[in-house]
């Protein structure tokens, strides 16, 4: 299983950077992990839109979806061989009408998941916790059938007790690190510290940061994750169109 980042910045697009999205990718299949501005011409350096098998979406904010629409444009009018003859797009229901517009006709299809039971999707199955954010979002631990490799991804979520169980053991733990660790004031997202003691305290193989802010030195940011994560656990800040196999 690889990860390849497409756009890591939280909010908005910074330097020729997008928003969060992700290529999850196991042998032949593609699976497109939230769709941020930017998603679709990054992923173009990768591989044709036409060939993803699937996307899954961990909620409905803007810079998690950005490029949904223009996604649906694609595989409605571009010439070319499809892998899926209607693209579908796995998304929750606790927000229907922003699930209602991932059907688009002749073109993508919307599919419900339960967040409370696994998900299989060709050779990955899945299984998500509610996450603590504004709006209904859901972190997913994506696990390759054939090998037993795992990625936790923490989707945008403040820390709280249950991501550690959920984080336990993971491969790779992608953790949305939206703060430095002097953050003071409300937080929707973790600080560098608490990517780092949540790395450290399930056990991960490896932690990178993601959903990063657009200020501030980002080597200060993987610092203080590593003080916090410890010296065993390999973190780092992740970069565009880099290919992590997990």
């Amino acid at each position: 299983m690889q990860l390849t980042v497409l756009g890591c910045y939280g909010g908005y697009p910074h330097n020729g950077i997008g928003t969060s999205s992700y290529l999850i990718t196991s042998g032949d299949y593609h699976l497109l992990l939230d769709c941020g501005s930017g998603a679709l011409l990054a992923l173009e350096k990768q591989l044709s839109p036409l060939q993803l098998s699937a996307v899954l979406l961990t909620h409905y904010h803007h810079d998690h979806t950005a490029d949904l629409g223009v996604l649906q444009y694609e595989w409605q009018l571009a010439p070319g061989a499809k892998a899926e003859p209607l693209l579908p797009i796995y998304g929750h229901t606790a927000d229907p009408l922003n699930f209602g517009s991932l059907t688009w006709p002749d073109s993508t299809v919307g599919r419900a998941y339960n967040p409370a039971a696994p998900l299989t999707l060709g050779p990955l199955t899945i299984t998500f916790i509610p996450t603590h954010h504004p709006v209904p979002a859901y972190a997913p631990r994506i696990t390759e059938t054939a090998t037993g490799k795992t990625l936790a991804f923490t989707a945008d979520t403040a820390v709280f007790d249950g991501l550690t169980d959920w984080a336990q053991d993971a491969d790779v733990l992608l953790a949305d690190t939206n703060f430095y660790a002097d953050h003071q004031g409300p937080a929707w997202h973790l600080t560098s510290t608490q990517a780092g003691t949540l790395a450290q305290q399930a056990g991960v193989h490896r932690l990178l940061l993601t959903h990063l802010p657009q200020t501030g030195d980002l080597q200060q940011l993987a610092t203080e994750a590593q003080t916090a994560a410890g010296a065993t656990i390999p973190v780092e800040v992740v970069q565009p169109q880099f290919i992590y196999k997990i």
